[in-house]
């Protein structure tokens, strides 16, 4: 049984997973750690990981980007093995996440659902066969109205899995209203729409002569993301000092 601590664990997402976890009988969350103690399931709840008694196999991180050092800190101290969730670090976390999967593994992906990472490979085979036939290549990402960043994390690491199937010799576009010329054979196009509660959709599309083929993948609930972290943490569980992402766990 691998034994989890769910850094965060009173946040949306951390319940969520609290309840994927509970119906999944490989592993179990041994302590939980927020800044509201308040205890809401079956294992103890702590302020800080400083003060988590129980051992653990690996930790799962939904937490905040501000406490993202000190729990690097302590994994590396720890030499426990750490799923990094949380978005929006900073280039100096950034740093740190590689510095510190040096001593201890640490796995970080743009997106932990299982459906957007078997599409970055998906695409990167597509751009092979149809980028280099000619197709056009634009990506178009949509999400809730209360989403800050544009575009999404996502749509840009599906860009880079398409250049870099390309040998990087393609740039983004993100804006053609300043221009009046005819599109670059060498742009990745990427579109970002913002309303109402859409969890999240993108849609690669290679538009060729005559023809279309797009890839889509839609979330309908937080609940994909959840999964995919469950699934990297019991990959993760007794792995070596690296740094992984959700590739290394869908193979």
């Amino acid at each position: 049984m691998i034994k989890m601590i769910m850094h965060g664990c009173n946040g949306a997402m951390g319940q969520v997973i609290a309840g994927i976890v509970e119906q999944d009988p490989e592993i179990v969350i041994a302590a939980g750690v927020d800044i509201n103690t308040v205890q809401k399931n079956d294992f103890p709840v702590y302020a800080s990981l400083a003060e988590v008694k129980e051992e653990a196999d690996v930790i799962v991180d939904f937490a905040s980007a501000k406490a993202v050092d000190s729990l690097l800190d302590y994994c590396r101290a720890q030499s426990v093995p750490v799923v990094l969730c949380t978005t929006g670090l900073s280039r100096e976390q950034l740093d740190k996440v590689q510095e510190v999967s040096g001593d201890v593994a640490v796995l970080r992906s743009a997106n932990m659902s299982l459906g957007v990472n078997t599409l970055f490979k998906l695409v990167a085979e597509a751009a092979k066969v149809l980028a280099a036939a000619g197709f056009d290549m634009e990506i178009v990402e949509k999400h809730h109205n209360q989403k800050m960043d544009a575009p999404s994390g996502t749509a840009l690491a599906l860009a880079d899995a398409l250049n870099e199937a390309m040998d990087h010799s393609y740039h983004y576009v993100y804006d053609r209203s300043q221009r009046r010329e005819k599109r670059d054979a060498k742009e990745i196009g990427i579109s970002a729409v913002r309303g109402g509660s859409i969890v999240g959709e993108h849609d690669v599309i290679f538009a060729g002569k005559d023809e279309v083929v797009t890839f889509s993948h839609t979330a309908y609930s937080k609940a994909v993301f959840a999964k995919g972290a469950v699934e990297a943490a019991k990959y993760l569980a007794g792995k070596g000092a690296g740094l992984y992402t959700m590739a290394d766990v869908i193979g």
